[in-house]
């Protein structure tokens, strides 16, 4: 039987990694501290540096199996686009090392405010037009599809770990069918968008102000798939929300932007907004049950206390289409029930 190596081990493996590499890049190891982590068993950690690519840099420790490989080939199609993300200098693909230029310690989220959206548009701004060129980069068959499987596989994530852990509640034949015919319809509606490249996790804790702004982090489960996914997941984010009237200022400079830089975008901006929608629907049922597996599976809490926020943004969508009606009624019903036998959010 395998073991998973403990974080100490695993710290000062990556310790003994960086000093083959010390004085080429003029590392400084007992600088190394933790930078970041985040919902993975992926780390990061800052370290001095005077080798010329910048005063510091961020040591990854991903250990198999996580994607390296996919972070590195990524990164390198993101140059590419000319979008600014980290450039991988060193990387041990066997032990899920890596060593990477540092996009600083400012995330969007750190400085982003609902309360001043004057303040937030031109970063958003930013944001969206970084978006178009990565959009404009596509290729088939270069990065995986995110086809009907995937899709699926995504939003059943809600009932075997939202519905049937979280609130223990029976996902019975009703319930079942409620949900048979919504991710019908969700995959129905993403697999008809033109498909672009996709980052998935394109939300302003992964994003960073520095120069050229953003810095783009978290993308190394990029894949091929609908081109208002990106747009969904920036906007309706699991720890900022935005009101309506800011929302649709982005999404409108959004779509204007990407019809004059040749994007396939609908043409009528209404049936967009229809897609776009509907795509955050499918993103927010994945993260309802994706966020109740941090909880109770890896044992990382924190992740529970934005549910409620994603239960609001998915009845507010269904409420406001006539198919997904169903769904929204299920949601109210399923609170209703776990509220009656003691469980509050």
């Amino acid at each position: 039987m395998t073991t998973t190596p403990s974080a100490d081990t695993r710290l000062a493996a990556l310790r003994t990694w960086l000093s083959t590499h010390e004085h080429q890049y003029g590392l400084d190891l007992p600088s190394l501290a933790v930078a970041s982590a985040d919902a993975s068993f992926r780390r990061y950690f800052r370290l001095a540096s005077s080798g010329g690519h910048g005063a510091s840099l961020i040591a990854v420790d991903a250990p198999p199996p996580e994607k390296c490989r996919e972070f590195a080939e990524i990164a390198g199609l993101l140059a590419e686009a000319g979008v600014h993300a980290p450039r991988v200098l060193e990387c041990d693909l066997e032990h899920g090392f890596m060593l990477v230029t540092d996009l600083g310690t400012q995330p969007y989220i750190g400085v982003l405010d609902p309360n001043e959206p004057a303040r937030a548009k031109p970063l958003m701004r930013d944001a969206l037009d970084a978006l178009i060129r990565w959009q404009l980069a596509s290729r088939e068959q270069v990065l995986p599809p995110f086809d009907e499987a995937f899709l699926r596989r995504e939003m059943e994530l809600l009932p075997e770990w939202y519905i049937a852990r979280h609130l223990n509640q029976p996902v019975d034949e009703k319930t079942r069918g409620i949900l048979d015919r919504t991710f019908a319809l969700l995959v129905a509606s993403a697999q008809t968008q033109p498909q672009v490249y996709m980052l998935r996790d394109f939300m302003p804790r992964n994003l960073m102000i520095c120069e050229p702004n953003p810095g783009v982090l978290d993308f190394q489960d990029a894949v091929y798939g609908p081109i208002t996914y990106d747009v969904a997941s920036l906007l309706r984010d699991a720890f900022i929300s935005w009101d309506e009237e800011f929302e649709l200022d982005c999404f409108v400079y959004y779509w204007e932007r990407a019809k004059k830089a040749g994007l396939p975008v609908d043409a009528d901006f209404g049936e967009f907004y229809r897609q776009l929608e509907w795509m955050g629907l499918q993103r927010h049922i994945k993260i309802l049950g994706l966020f109740s597996r941090l909880h109770y599976r890896d044992g990382k809490p924190r992740y529970l206390a934005d549910l409620p926020r994603f239960v609001g943004y998915a009845r507010k969508v269904c409420e406001r289409y006539r198919p997904l009606a169903p769904f929204a009624r299920l949601l109210d019903e399923l609170e209703g029930r776990a509220q009656q036998v003691g469980y509050t959010f």
